[in-house]
């Protein structure tokens, strides 16, 4: 602090200017001033200086010694910290601006209603923040802000750190709506298995397995995919009951479902946090491999290949996603996952689905 502020062609004294003044007119020192004051010099100097504020002990005692209102001294001070206050909000309003050009305001207009705001980036600032439920978009910068970011935070810069903390604060606000029951691993295990039955029905298994989980305290919420993120999903204990968050990034049948039963991996094994693209360390494996074995039982996953390989036809595939119930593009998946399929064979293209679903709304 200072004596005195200069902004934005105002000037804002603080109460210590003042008294400087007063000390000199009265033609004393200032240890003779603190002694008529009733307080120590070195804490009328601090005050005198700007570099304390002014108590309400010392503004009624200013009062008493210059005869003026014990609230003309408050309301010096009171005047100086608001313009103080007002600098830190316009100094973090840019801050907030280069936050909300690394996000894009368009998602947020786009998928979530908010008011087209063109060429106002203060009013879109101020939009998103009250959306987000945040008291300053600088606050997504933060590492681990809501959750843990595993192992991948260190090779992320800040756009990407807010990227993904934005995902994450609109799937809590949302899960914050629901009316969720207290966790039972138990029933999300049974949750699960019912879950993997929805695996073709390729528009509606959402609602339907939202609910699901919903029983058994998981609020699983799909959103539209914040470009640049880099993440997959995220699980966050939200009082008693669990959110789940899966982006729209991959909705093909093989790397969406991987990617739901990744983070209820996570879940099953009571770890919290956010996935990210290349993302390593034994939580993960162990989450991959849930995914993995729940997706497709490996023993007849071995059988299969052993019986149908080393060259898979549309209609092998077919065959034995129909006797697992399963869509054949989640064992397309695993066979180019395992080196059995190119990835670019054409021939393969018919069994690949891409799901329908209306996200962020």
């Amino acid at each position: 602090m200072s004596e005195y502020i200069e902004y934005k062609d105002k000037v804002t004294f603080h109460p210590g200017y003042y008294i400087k003044e007063i000390i000199e007119d009265m033609g004393l020192t200032q240890e003779d001033f603190a002694k008529r004051l009733g307080t120590t010099p070195k804490n009328l100097s601090l005050v005198s200086r700007g570099e304390q504020s002014l108590s309400a002990d010392m503004a009624m005692k200013l009062s008493r010694l210059t005869g003026t209102s014990m609230e003309y001294w408050q309301n010096l001070q009171s005047a100086y910290d608001a313009a103080l206050v007002r600098i830190a909000a316009d100094e973090e309003l840019e801050e907030e601006k280069l936050v909300l050009k690394d996000l894009g305001y368009a998602y947020f207009r786009d998928y979530f209603g908010l008011p087209n705001l063109a060429r106002k980036t203060k009013e879109q600032v101020e939009a998103v923040r009250q959306f987000l439920q945040v008291s300053s978009l600088s606050v997504l910068r933060n590492r681990d802000m809501a959750v843990s970011f595993r192992s991948a935070a260190g090779n992320m810069d800040e756009a990407h750190i807010a990227r993904a903390n934005a995902m994450v604060q609109i799937a809590a606000n949302k899960a914050l709506t629901c009316e969720a029951p207290k966790f039972d691993k138990r029933e999300f295990e049974k949750a699960v298995r019912y879950a993997l039955t929805q695996t073709k029905n390729h528009e509606g298994f959402y609602p339907v397995v939202r609910d699901a989980f919903l029983k058994a305290g998981v609020v699983f919420v799909l959103l539209p995919n914040l470009p640049g993120s880099k993440m997959n999903g995220a699980t966050k204990k939200i009082g008693s009951s669990i959110m789940l968050l899966v982006n729209d990034r991959r909705l093909y049948s093989d790397t969406f479902w991987f990617t739901l039963l990744h983070e209820v991996g996570h879940i099953m094994h009571g770890d919290y946090g956010i996935s990210f693209e290349s993302e390593s360390g034994e939580a993960e494996e162990l989450a991959d491999s849930f995914a993995q074995n729940a997706l497709i039982d490996s023993d007849e996953y071995q059988r299969f290949v052993r019986r149908c390989g080393p060259i898979f036809g549309v209609h092998a595939v077919q065959v034995f996603a129909d006797l697992i119930d399963r869509d054949p593009g989640i064992v397309l998946g695993r066979l180019q996952n395992d080196g059995y399929v190119a990835h670019n064979d054409r021939s393969m293209q018919p069994l690949r689905c891409k799901y329908k679903v209306l996200v962020g709304q």
